[in-house]
Formats: C-alpha cells, sequence, structure tokens
C-alpha cells in the first residue's frame, strides 16, 4: 500500500503543473468568464440540482476545477487531495477564479481526521478517482464518515465496464479485471488524458477495478441509501483512441459505432 501510495503521487505531482497549462483544464477560461463550468459539472448540473449553501467537500480534488464549479453554484467547498503539487494549482486556480475554497492536503482515506466527522452536506467525487483506492469498502466508510444524517454522496466515475477494455485492440476487449483484486495493476505509459507541452518521467501507475455492484454495495453497508444511478455511453476524455467520436454538445467521448453496446461512465447519488 505504502509503496503504491508513493508511485502514484509521484506520478500525480509531476502530472499537477503539465494539466494545469494545458488547455483541456483551460484555466484562462475560469479566469475570464465567472459563470463558467468545467464540463464534467455542467454534464451533471441536472442531476446535481440546487447545492446553494450547501457545506460540501471534493475528495481527490486535483487541480480543484470541479470544486470550483460547485463553489460558483453556490456550495460552500473544501478540497481535499494527496498532491501537494496539484494543490498549490487549485489554489491558483481558485484566486483567479475569485474562489473562496478550504484545500487540505491529506490521503483521502484520511479525510474524516482531517476534515472532521459528520462535517458535510454534500461528498463530491469526480471522475477518475476510485481506480486509485484498492479498497472500495474503505472509501465508502470514510464518505460515510464525512456527511451528516441527510447528507448526499455525488460521483460521477468512470464505468467498470470501459475500464477493464484494452484499448490498444480494434475492437477493445475485454482483457482487465471487473471485480475489485488485492494487488494493484501496475501500468507504464508515457501519456497523459489531456493535452500537454512537455514529457512525463514519472510514468508508473498502479491502479485497481472496482464493480459497479461493489461500490453499491459498499455504500449500502456502511448506511447509506442509494438514491440514483444513471449508466452513460460517454466519458469526458477519449478513453478508446481511434474507436471513440467527441459530441461537442456536451463535451464528452462515446464509441464510433453503436455506442449502445459500452457503459462508459455512471453517475450513482446516495443518502446517509
Amino acid at each position: 500500500m505504502t509503496d503504491s501510495f508513493t508511485v502514484n503521487k509521484a506520478t500525480w505531482d509531476e502530472r499537477a503543473p503539465l494539466h494545469a497549462a494545458s488547455p483541456d483544464y483551460n484555466f484562462a477560461g475560469f479566469a475570464a468568464d465567472p459563470a463558467y463550468l468545467s464540463h464534467v459539472v455542467r454534464f451533471d448540473r441536472p442531476r446535481l440540482g440546487d447545492i446553494a449553501g450547501l457545506r460540501a467537500v471534493h475528495l481527490q480534488c486535483h487541480l480543484g476545477t470541479d470544486t470550483v464549479s460547485l463553489a460558483r453554484l453556490g456550495a460552500r467547498m473544501s478540497g481535499l487531495d494527496f498532491s501537494g503539487v496539484a494543490l498549490a494549482e487549485a489554489r491558483r486556480l481558485a484566486t483567479a477564479a475569485g474562489a473562496d475554497i478550504d484545500y487540505h492536503e491529506a490521503d483521502v482515506h484520511d479525510a474524516v481526521s482531517v476534515l472532521g466527522a459528520e462535517r458535510f452536506d454534500l461528498v463530491y467525487t469526480g471522475i477518475g478517482a476510485l481506480c486509485w483506492l484498492p479498497s472500495v469498502a474503505r472509501w465508502a466508510e470514510v464518505v460515510a464518515g464525512l456527511l451528516r444524517p441527510g447528507g448526499r454522496l455525488f460521483i460521477r466515475e468512470g464505468h467498470p465496464m470501459l475500464a477493464g477494455l484494452d484499448e490498444t485492440q480494434d475492437p477493445a476487449v475485454p482483457r482487465y479485471p471487473y471485480f475489485e483484486h488485492a494487488e494493484p495493476l501496475v501500468f507504464d505509459e508515457p501519456g497523459t488524458y489531456v493535452r500537454v507541452d512537455g514529457e512525463l518521467t514519472s510514468t508508473v501507475t498502479h491502479e485497481w477495478a472496482h464493480s459497479l455492484g461493489e461500490v453499491v454495495t459498499a455504500l449500502l453497508d456502511n448506511g447509506l441509501t442509494l438514491t440514483g444511478l444513471t449508466e452513460h455511453d460517454s466519458v469526458p476524455w477519449n478513453a478508446i483512441p481511434g474507436q471513440m467520436v467527441h459530441d461537442e454538445t456536451v463535451d464528452e467521448w462515446r464509441l464510433k459505432d453503436t455506442p449502445e453496446r459500452l457503459a462508459a461512465s455512471y453517475t450513482l447519488q446516495a443518502v446517509k
């Protein structure tokens, strides 16, 4: 576990400044337009509903583009991430965007001790977060610990059906685990998921799969009630290069050929 934490932290520390400079994260858009929202939050805004005045925390917040977006919708936001380099960029973005956000550097598993128990009306987790955690049950325990009674979890995540595919094959075929596993999957890939100038040197990552059923069951086991689960045929990045097409109306990617074959992401909501 310690080795995986160290390996992944090195990767995200290196990615953070490159991501912050990428046009895909669009720091300039946040600074120029006080109404600008990240495309991830825009996509799920109908499901988010009115969050004005809610005390909310964004776990594994990375650069904070979604965090700032939630603040612009009226939530009183905290953000937590294990990369101090990413949080430096997140604070720079918040200042440029005029957002008052309380950021904390910590392992997500320590969130309750760092932020306090049962303090939040809303726990938000953005897309691409759960694959970095070895145990979805342990994560669900953290979520339950942060939420006040009646508080809500909102998560948009890549679908495990998509995560199990080998994107280097045409057509992409199942290769990686669908269900949670003890030992991490070890990847060594030179690039990242957005356009960047510069090359990465920390290219090894440790990742884990979590089935949709395991995520739901972990939340139920920790006292939450499922209130919404929507599966989508699209995802915010080009997950299968050469086989997906960009839908500019929602800034999402889906299969070119019969996209209804693939659940690419999901939005889940639950209440404590």
